[in-house]
């Protein structure tokens, strides 16, 4: 029995040096995808946040140029990380979807009040009380925002803006009244009932420059639905020479999920 128990010791004891001896050295770093920028905007009064996704090219190549991809709900826990996933991979040299590109994510204070106009809709009011201030949004986008990133960083004249839900309003809002902010437009989803799809009964802003504008939504029930489909066709029928406009329907994602699939197909598009 004892001879037993001093072999069980034993084997134990042999075990127990063998994984120490095999046990890996590791070093953990923080896993950097990007920069986090916070200024001060003189136009809103307030601090405002932005992350930036810089191409892999962008230190290694002082004298290049980049597009600028700016993506409304762009904040860390928002739609940052996975929209700057899909512009890496998109630009990857045997993908070619996307030219390589900044990505500009712009966190969130309150969307309800920045992505939304005065409504004279009593539930709209109701339901979102601090809404109609995107008059203000557009504009610190507009005199902050752009200045900053083309002061801060190597930047091309090209400009995209992404929105989904009532980034998708505000985006077609600034397609309307200020089309010059912006060459190319990926709307997802855009929230168009807002204030009795007042959006849509407007005449848009004549612009000179070209435009790519995409509008995309799933399977969203029939106003959400109605609402897109309607904003593709009253821009396709009044659309210049120099504006190309594109729509899909994503019969298999709601939503919640149509963002991601969207912007892939936008990129396909319209790159």
């Amino acid at each position: 029995m004892e001879k037993r128990l001093f072999a069980f010791i034993l084997l134990l004891a042999t075990f127990k040096g063998f994984a120490q001896e095999s046990k890996i050295n590791s070093e953990t770093k923080p896993l950097v995808i990007g920069e986090s920028v916070t200024f001060y905007s003189d136009v809103l009064n307030e601090n405002r946040n932005i992350n930036v996704y810089l191409p892999q090219t962008y230190v290694a190549d002082s004298t290049k140029t980049y597009p600028v991809i700016y993506l409304l709900d762009g904040g860390m826990d928002e739609d940052f990380i996975h929209i700057a996933g899909l512009v890496q991979f998109g630009s990857f040299s045997w993908i070619n979807m996307v030219p390589e590109s900044i990505v500009v994510g712009i966190s969130n204070v309150d969307r309800k009040r920045d992505f939304t106009y005065p409504t004279t809709i009593d539930q709209d009011k109701n339901d979102f009380p601090t809404s109609g201030k995107s008059h203000d949004f557009i504009n610190f986008i507009e005199k902050d925002l752009q200045p900053l990133i083309q002061s801060k960083y190597r930047t091309e004249d090209t400009k995209t803006i992404i929105g989904q839900s009532l980034g998708g309003l505000l985006a077609s809002e600034i397609l309307f009244k200020k089309p010059e902010l912006f060459d190319n437009y990926i709307i997802v989803s855009p929230s168009l009932w807002w204030d009795d799809q007042s959006l849509l009964k407007i005449e848009p802003k004549a612009y000179n420059s070209e435009k790519q504008v995409y509008v995309a939504v799933g399977k969203e029930g029939e106003i959400m639905e109605r609402d897109a489909k309607s904003l593709y066709q009253n821009l396709e029928a009044n659309k210049k020479e120099h504006t190309k406009v594109y729509f899909q329907f994503l019969e298999a994602q709601d939503h919640g999920d149509a963002l991601h699939l969207a912007v892939y197909g936008a990129f396909e598009k319209l790159f």
